[in-house]
């Protein structure tokens, strides 16, 4: 396989980024309106809107920030380049604007519910076809990871078998997107499932990045982890709330298989 792999369309050969992350908004969007459908949405279509675009804005720009401070060195050295400026950007860094867009527009317009848990599964399949894209593209999309001597290492065309990080990502999104359906089908506190997707997606790139060949610009950590474990901090009150609901309910549990035959649970004829 030479990488990028060109997609025909007649005559044309497009490029495999532009192909998958193309297929993975309107994709994704589609999924997000057969829910929205499905489920209903405690927002009405002109306050929807609102949040849509606020999160838009605000992806644009978190993307483009945290790439900069990928590699800090190059941006400085880059900064009059309004091509190397606008050239890149990060998934992680669009969740992140996105988020604090859509905070702020709901703080301006009033609204205090809830309005991430209808984008937590078609963020998930944006995801996973947005990485197939990374991966036909090859080294020169930056999401390859480093040397291995794995059987499933992949050669993008440099020589070296990498890690298929990509892959794994989308293998990830996958699965993610499988469990949050399913969470779904279950009563949830409004909010929760959003918050779900992003705590396991931050998780998951801080720990599969130390998989790529990323400036560490920290103790170790590239500027991609660091936003990662930020918000893993910021969200902890949800994801502790998450534990500690879990060890109450084992407690709860292991209380009642150790109690005596003579009490008052088991007496009242549960089984």
């Amino acid at each position: 396989m030479t990488f990028p792999v060109y997609i025909p369309l007649g005559a044309l050969k497009l490029h495999p980024h532009l192909v998958f992350e193309t297929a993975a908004y309107a994709i994704a969007f589609r999924v997000y309106v057969l829910l929205r459908k499905r489920t209903g949405d405690a927002l009405d279509d002109g306050n929807r809107w609102w949040m849509i675009a606020a999160a838009a804005i605000g992806a644009v720009v978190g993307s483009k920030v945290l790439y900069w401070f990928e590699d800090p060195a190059l941006t400085l050295a880059h900064w009059r380049d309004p091509a190397y400026l606008m050239g890149g950007k990060t998934i992680v860094g669009a969740f992140i604007g996105g988020l604090f867009a859509v905070e702020i527009a709901k703080r301006l317009l009033g609204i205090t519910c809830r309005t991430g848990d209808l984008f937590a599964v078609p963020l998930c399949v944006g995801i996973a076809i947005g990485r197939i894209g990374c991966f036909l593209t090859g080294v020169e999309d930056h999401t390859s990871g480093i040397a291995t001597s794995f059987p499933w290492g992949v050669n993008f065309g440099d020589g070296i078998a990498r890690h298929p990080t990509q892959l794994y990502e989308v293998l990830f999104a996958l699965a993610l997107g499988a469990f949050l359906w399913q969470r779904m089908q279950r009563p949830l506190i409004p909010g929760d499932l959003f918050k779900m997707f992003m705590v396991a997606y931050f998780a998951f790139r801080l720990a599969c990045d130390f998989l790529k060949p990323d400036v560490r610009v920290l103790l170790g950590l590239s500027s991609i982890q660091w936003a990662c474990a930020a918000m893993l901090v910021y969200y902890s009150p949800d994801w502790l709330r998450w534990l500690n609901l879990r060890d109450r309910s084992v407690q709860s549990a292991a209380g009642a298989l150790t109690k005596g035959p003579g009490s008052a649970d088991l007496s009242s004829g549960g089984i």
